[in-house]
C-alpha cells in the first residue's frame, strides 16, 4: 500500500472512528509528512517496505537534530508512527508492525502553574467588574463580556476552546453547565453564582446589540461585531487582563484551568471529584495536580515551623 494512501486512511480513522479534534488530527498529519518524506528519501515507496531498522534509525535520526527537540514533541512524533503502523496490521494491510519496538523517550514531569486566589481576584477585577459592584452600571461592554468569560473560565475549569464553543443554551440549566470536551464527549459542571451573575450580566446588557449586527448565532461569547469568539481572541482577553492586573508569570486560558483544579483540591475536593469535573479520562492525569498540593504544603510548612530548617 502506498505511504500516503495509508497515511490518509489512518488520519481517516483517527478523526471519524476515534472521534480526535481537527487540532490533533493535524498534529498527526504534520508528524506523518515527516516520516512520510524521510522513507520517500530512502526509495521507499509502500508501507509493506518499511522495516523495523528504518524506523529505528528514523527516530535517532530526529531525535539527534540540532537544536535538539523537545521531548514531548519527539514523543509525538513517536506515537504518530507507532500509530499509524498498527492501525495498519489491525486492518490486514501488513503483517507486522515494524514500530513495535520503538519506545517513547520519557517526558519531564512539568507540573502545572495555578495563580493564588488573590491573584485569581486581581485578574477577574482586571478584565472587568463584578456585577453589583460600583463600576458595574459605567463598565463598558466588552469589560462585562471579558469578566464573564474569565468568571466561567475559572469557575468551570473548561478548556477555552470548550468554553467558546458554548451556545447560550448551553447555560439554561440555572448552576449547571453543560460542557462538550475532546472526543465530542459532553460533562455537567456546577456554576456558582460568581460566574452566574457575571453571564447574566453579559445576556442581559451586552450580547443582544452584539448580536444584532451579524447573522445568528447560537454561540455565547461573541466579539464586538456579533461573530462567534474565537479561542485566539479569548487568549488575548486573559493576556491584556493579566498584563492590567500586573501579574509577572505567564498566564494563560490553561492557567485558569490549573488554579481551578489546584484551589479544588487545596479545599478538600475527592480527586476523582475533579477527574469528572475536568473531563479527564484518566485519573492518573488529575493527579499531577496532588503533587501541587502537597508542594504548597510543603512551602508553608518549611516557612511555618519553628523547626522545618
Amino acid at each position: 500500500m502506498e505511504l500516503e494512501r495509508a497515511v490518509e486512511a489512518y488520519l481517516r480513522h483517527v478523526a471519524l472512528e476515534r472521534g480526535l479534534s481537527d487540532h490533533t488530527v493535524s498534529a498527526y498529519r504534520r508528524d506523518l509528512a515527516v516520516y512520510v518524506g524521510w522513507l520517500r528519501a530512502r526509495g521507499l515507496g509502500a508501507v509493506e517496505e518499511v522495516t523495523p531498522a528504518l524506523v529505528a534509525d528514523f527516530a535517532g535520526e530526529r531525535a539527534s537534530t540540532e537544536p535538539p527537540p523537545a521531548s514531548s514533541s519527539l514523543a509525538r512524533l513517536q506515537s504518530s508512527v507507532r500509530g499509524l503502523h498498527r492501525f495498519l496490521v489491525r486492518e490486514g494491510r501488513v503483517d507486522a508492525d515494524p514500530s513495535g519496538r520503538l519506545r517513547p523517550p520519557k517526558t519531564p514531569r512539568r507540573l502545572p502553574k495555578a495563580l493564588t486566589i488573590t491573584q485569581i481576584d486581581e485578574l477577574l477585577d482586571a478584565a472587568g467588574p463584578a456585577p453589583g459592584s460600583a463600576d458595574a452600571s459605567a463598565a463598558e461592554p466588552s469589560a462585562v463580556r471579558d469578566r464573564a468569560l474569565l468568571e466561567l473560565l475559572y469557575a468551570t475549569g473548561a478548556r477555552v476552546s470548550e468554553i467558546v464553543q458554548l451556545d447560550v443554551d448551553d447555560t439554561a440549566h440555572g448552576d449547571l453547565l453543560r460542557v462538550r470536551g475532546k472526543g465530542d464527549k459532553e460533562r455537567v459542571v456546577p456554576v456558582g453564582s460568581y460566574a452566574q451573575a457575571a453571564i447574566e450580566a453579559y445576556l442581559t446588557r451586552v450580547r443582544p446589540a452584539w448580536a444584532a449586527k451579524a447573522r445568528a448565532t447560537p454561540r455565547l461569547f461573541l466579539g464586538v461585531r456579533g461573530a462567534p469568539l474565537s479561542r485566539q481572541s479569548a487568549w488575548l482577553i486573559i493576556q491584556a487582563a493579566a498584563e492590567r492586573a500586573g501579574l509577572t508569570a505567564h498566564v494563560s486560558p490553561h492557567t485558569l484551568r490549573h488554579s481551578f483544579a489546584t484551589h479544588l483540591l487545596q479545599g478538600g475536593a475527592d480527586v476523582r471529584v475533579v477527574q469528572e469535573l475536568l473531563g479527564h479520562a484518566s485519573v492518573s492525569t488529575t493527579q499531577i495536580y496532588t503533587h501541587v498540593s502537597v508542594d504548597a504544603l510543603r512551602d508553608v510548612y518549611a516557612t511555618s515551623h519553628p523547626r522545618a530548617r
